[in-house]
């Protein structure tokens, strides 16, 4: 008796239906398969990957390069990775090469980064350890899965990332330049003043304010909206209107969609089930009575990128100074659109041998993209000071020190100096130190 009462409490509080899994399997690799295609036809692998004659690494990945023309190949993988996802079709093997593939495109050059790139590579390494396939899947049609029933972790680890990543944005607004300045929105919003219906609102200082703390109280109470049963239909309806006004506003490419995609898997399963046996019905399994649980376990390796989601974000308080100064641990801690900052660069060749110098001009070696870019961040900086003595020394023979002219500025403060000019930045090595060779910000940002 005892036994059949424990095994009715684990079926109960420890397994749950693989449709709402299923169905994010589905919606998430359409998505991604119609932005691998957005990708191609706007022309944008040429323009970022194949035209420039440098890119901007991540540190310890600089082995990871274009492909020359078979970049598009590694493009077309992709596409066809992500429609063996959606479709659930070796299902093991699709999202490795999802990952593998989408996450290399993205290495390919730093400059590209952003926040939902790196949003979909952790989905995808993540979905290599559930079981998506388990229900509405081609491996489930061909008999390679056929379960009904999978642990409810599997489930709640989605939710959870997505969780973070929403809280995690709130907390970042939680600075005094969003709250009591309204920056950068500010700058932003008055730039859309020829939108129609809305635009002559964006120069009214209240609404910019009404923009920051609406987006800060928007990221900050929206994952727990989701999760309550009684609040999900609002809050998709909240998800659904803020994700479309930022693409009205912003164009950040497919990430409100992304978005709108994720949210659903908050929702019940008989939601889920509904789409899928009326989206699918070639996918539909064939004996729908029977329910077997998911017998393989990857809870660990789970439980680790989740906790690498919590505690990675934290990394700047490693970095002494204004973290949207130097910008250490600034990437992949879900800060997303947080700032305003642009800034001039020119860089100083001395010959160490013959005392001669001159002024680079960055067009030659970069993309206008690739120099707005560079200007403002650090670590761009400092690469592209190294690329440049390896060049002299490659071609010329020469012996050189780099010298950098940079101004910046955030969130609408007047520019000011920012690398210290005195310094030869050859003498400096990228590595996760502290940067000393940045000028002092000499202002404050309060918050996290």
């Amino acid at each position: 008796m005892r036994m059949a009462i424990r095994s009715r409490y684990r079926s109960i509080y420890y397994s749950t239906e693989a449709a709402p899994l299923a169905a994010f399997r589905v919606l998430f690799g359409i998505i991604i398969a119609l932005s691998m295609l957005r990708f191609v036809a706007y022309g944008w692998v040429e323009k970022l990957y194949l035209s420039p004659v440098f890119h901007f690494t991540y540190l310890g990945f600089s082995w990871v390069q274009p492909l020359g023309i078979w970049t598009y190949g590694l493009f077309l993988l992709c596409f066809i990775s992500a429609i063996g996802v959606a479709l659930g079709y070796r299902y093991k093997l699709s999202t490795m090469v999802l990952f593998l593939s989408f996450t290399y495109i993205e290495a390919m050059d730093k400059t590209t980064y952003l926040n939902h790139y790196y949003f979909i590579s952790i989905v995808a390494l993540l979905l290599c350890f559930l079981p998506a396939n388990a229900t509405y899947s081609l491996d489930n049609k061909q008999g390679r899965s056929c379960e009904r029933l999978i642990p409810k972790w599997t489930l709640l680890s989605i939710q959870a990332f997505i969780f973070i990543v929403y809280f995690y944005a709130g907390l970042a607004k939680l600075n005094s330049d969003w709250l009591f300045e309204a920056q950068p929105l500010s700058i932003w919003l008055t730039t859309k003043t020829d939108l129609p219906l809305i635009g002559q609102f964006f120069e009214s200082t209240w609404v910019h304010y009404l923009f920051s703390w609406g987006g800060a109280i928007y990221d900050l109470t929206i994952p727990f909206l989701l999760v309550n049963k009684r609040t999900q239909k609002i809050a998709f309806v909240l998800v659904i209107a803020f994700h479309i006004m930022t693409r009205v506003l912003f164009p950040i490419g497919m990430f409100p969609w992304i978005m709108i995609i994720a949210a659903t898997i908050f929702f019940p399963s008989k939601y889920h089930i509904a789409f899928l046996y009326r989206a699918l019905p070639f996918l539909r399994p064939q004996d729908q009575s029977e329910k077997r649980k998911y017998l393989g376990s990857s809870k660990w390796l789970v439980t680790l990128i989740i906790a690498s989601q919590i505690i990675l974000p934290w990394r700047y308080l490693f970095y002494p100074g204004e973290l949207f100064w130097h910008e250490q641990g600034f990437r992949f801690s879900w800060r997303v659109m947080l700032m305003e900052k642009q800034g001039y660069t020119t860089f100083r060749i001395v010959d160490k041998d013959t005392g001669e110098s001159w002024t680079v001009q960055n067009e030659e070696f970069l993309s206008s993209f690739q120099e707005k870019q560079m200007a403002f961040q650090p670590d761009f900086i400092l690469e592209y000071a190294h690329h440049l003595a390896n060049h002299y020394k490659a071609t010329e023979g020469r012996n050189i020190s780099v010298y950098a002219d940079s101004f910046v500025s955030l969130n609408g403060r007047t520019s000011k100096a920012f690398v210290d000019p005195t310094i030869d930045l050859i003498t400096k090595s990228r590595n996760f130190q502290p940067i000393d060779w940045l000028l002092p910000f000499n202002d404050s940002i309060h918050g996290l």
